[in-house]
């Protein structure tokens, strides 16, 4: 069944498909470290690429956020933490909205993570890297993704982008063919473009804005022709107004997911006047929270 409703202004059409990769249950709670919340491997191969698996996560997986911090440190403590979550929520009309909710982002180095750990922390979403480029899938994807579902978090998937690499239609395919999809099952939020500085050279990977931008908007395009849903763009103000600035405004379809580790906000990527999502501190792990309440989370993941 397939139905139109809107989203940030713009008609969308909804695909009712549900991609699960697996049905891998957590690992139990015994084998945990509490410290760290993670688990020993497991239902991971051993070795990829020829790799033993941690390896190749080491060498290949740039975390949400990684070259942001490598550029522009993260300067989060306990104090700007505190703020981050106590700040007013505020609807994209500017009123305030009395609550907001908390959630996480993963990826390979997270390796089997502990889900009732954070459950109980309070963590209602979360975000786990399925692929970059066209040649890196996060080998511990199946156990964050179904593991954050089964506890009862609403989920989504990322994608770091490698835009020198390949076209954004074939980078959009390939996420959406390995973890990225959408379903309008309330718990599943549509994929996210991780676009942050270069881990292999030039910032703005040798493009032009006007290029950068178009390889974005291609890949804009193409996961809302494969999924109905226009993608979430996790980006941070200082990359974007560099490598982008105002060739393409996108405020009007794209929920914006912003890095800034400090007690505010700040000033927005060109073209958002209002985001839907903030990473404000990556210790002791990526923490995020959403700009609205739990219905208004939902109604993000059903579309």
């Amino acid at each position: 069944m397939r139905r139109s409703r809107r989203l940030f202004g713009t008609a969308v059409t909804i695909s009712a498909g549900l991609l699960l990769l697996g049905t891998l249950a957590p690992a139990s709670a015994s084998t945990y470290n509490d410290d760290t919340g993670t688990a020993p491997a497991e239902a991971v191969p051993a070795y990829v690429d020829g790799m033993p698996v941690d390896e190749y996560v080491k060498t290949y997986d740039h975390p949400l956020g990684s070259q942001i911090r490598r550029v522009e440190g993260d300067h989060s403590t306990e104090e700007t933490k505190a703020a981050a979550r106590s700040e007013p929520a505020m609807g994209p009309d500017g009123y305030q909205i009395t609550a907001s909710v908390e959630g996480i982002d993963v990826s390979g180095h997270q390796g089997n993570v502990n889900w009732q750990n954070w459950w109980n922390q309070g963590k209602r979403f979360a975000f786990v890297k399925a692929t970059e480029g066209t040649g890196y899938k996060n080998p511990y994807f199946a156990q964050q993704y179904n593991g954050s579902y089964n506890i009862g978090m609403i989920r989504g998937a990322y994608h770091f982008a490698l835009p020198d690499r390949s076209s954004g239609a074939a980078q959009a395919d390939y996420f959406v063919n390995n973890g990225g999809g959408w379903s309008g099952d309330g718990k599943t939020l549509p994929g996210a473009l991780d676009i942050e500085f270069n881990p292999y050279g030039a910032t703005c990977y040798g493009k032009s804005q006007a290029s950068m931008g178009a390889w974005i908007r291609e890949f804009h395009d193409r996961y809302h022709a494969r999924t109905g849903r226009w993608p979430v763009i996790y980006t941070n103000t200082n990359w974007w107004n560099q490598c982008v600035g105002s060739t393409q405004n996108f405020g009007s379809t794209v929920p914006l997911w912003i890095a800034r580790y400090s007690s505010t906000v700040g000033p927005l990527p060109h073209g958002w006047g209002f985001y839907s999502f903030w990473q404000y501190t990556s210790t002791p792990i990526d923490f995020n929270r959403w700009n609205g309440d739990y219905t208004q989370l939902k109604k993000m993941a059903t579309g």
